[in-house]
């Protein structure tokens, strides 16, 4: 199977497996317990947090929030300012986040919190200035995503954090899911507060994710229970997973400049053949996207027949257009740049990743023509 649906989620990194081992064994212990296999448990997840800090640029190791996953990272980095103190904080986002961001956002505006959606133009990009002039007085959180998981489009994200400081004190969140694996994401790079991260994107397992976020900053918590995490995630730690999540991020960071170079020859050696053999094709976001999205959208074709035809031939991809599985609408990210219903419907994202090598740009280009052939 040639796979090309890493922005979906990734086959596990070789030593993210390796390290996970040992605690899936004998350190199966709850890192939460006071006894010493409790205690072997507990060190190796701390070490992993100081790891990731060191990774992230934080100012110090309990800056880092385990949690579920980017959904749940999503969920406290949106809900946790905005409701933080008693208060009901205003939101402001954007129009092409992913659902873990807007619909906490629509949650949170049924509880009270106002929230302004900003528009995008038609790259996906949002303008600072935009972002900025959306804020309030009562604005307790900015949330704008580094990337799109749809387009790989890539925010502005530091000028953004930059005008949002200007406007106001809001905390500036963000969805980092998607940029990890090819770019430097650190508190200083992206100028953001809170940086949301997914471990099954880079490599590592699925179900554990993290949230930097300086103890500085006031978080209500999303889930209760026994206040693990400083009270800020509750729910007994995933320790193979964090550990996983850890190795994963640091061979993902290591690995940064050869993922750059070898998977922009494959996508640069796909799209190019595909532009020169399909009439009217469209590449989504080309202005500035990350270097493993390619979201095409082919005239007259169905997603979703074109998705089968290739999964029959042995390449894994996914549809850009469906808000949910049988959705036959545009989805919100195509809507916000203005792509209508019809066009977007042809609209398929392929994401290339870490095991990704030049030559499978030029196989998937000939299987999509093949597959195209067979449609038309």
């Amino acid at each position: 199977m040639l796979y090309l649906d890493h922005a979906a989620t990734t086959p596990l990194r070789p030593g993210a497996l390796v390290a996970m081992e040992p605690w899936l064994g004998d350190g199966f212990g709850n890192p939460s317990g006071v006894h010493s296999v409790s205690r072997r448990a507990k060190q190796a997840m701390e070490d992993a947090r100081e790891r990731a800090a060191a990774l992230l640029g934080a100012a110090h190791p309990l800056d880092i929030v385990f949690t579920g996953g980017g959904t749940g990272s999503d969920n406290l980095g949106v809900a946790g300012p905005a409701l933080a103190d008693g208060r009901r904080g205003g939101v402001v986002t954007t129009a092409v986040e992913h659902e873990a961001v807007l619909e906490t956002a629509r949650f949170l505006e049924r509880l009270g919190c106002p929230l302004r959606v900003v528009p995008v133009d038609g790259d996906g990009i949002a303008g600072p200035a935009e972002v900025a002039a959306a804020v309030g007085e009562g604005t307790a959180v900015v949330s704008v995503m580094a990337a799109n998981n749809e387009t790989g489009a890539r925010q502005p994200l530091s000028e953004i954090a930059d005008a949002v400081r200007a406007a106001g004190p809001a905390v500036v969140h963000t969805d980092a899911v998607q940029a990890f694996v090819s770019e430097e994401v650190t508190a200083a790079s992206t100028g953001a507060d809170l940086i949301t991260l997914a471990s099954h994107k880079f490599g590592g397992p699925k179900g554990v994710g993290l949230l930097l976020a300086p103890r500085a900053v006031a978080l209500e918590p999303v889930l209760h229970g026994g206040g693990q995490e400083l009270g800020r995630r509750s729910g007994t730690h995933n320790v193979a997973g964090i550990v996983g999540m850890v190795a994963a991020m640091e061979a993902a960071a290591a690995d940064r400049e050869r993922f750059r170079r070898d998977v922009g020859e494959a996508r640069r050696r796909f799209e190019s053949a595909l532009a020169a053999a399909v009439d009217g094709l469209v590449v989504s976001s080309r202005r500035d996207r990350l270097v493993q999205h390619s979201h095409l959208r082919f005239p007259g074709v169905s997603a979703e027949s074109l998705l089968i035809v290739l999964d029959g031939m042995g390449l894994a991809a996914s549809a850009g257009s469906a808000c949910h599985s049988g959705a036959t609408s545009a989805s919100h990210v195509m809507a916000a740049m203005g792509v209508g219903a019809d066009e977007a419907a042809g609209a398929v994202r392929f994401s290339f990743g870490w095991t990704t090598r030049p030559g499978d740009g030029d196989e998937a280009a000939t299987m999509v023509l093949e597959a195209l052939e067979g449609l038309q």
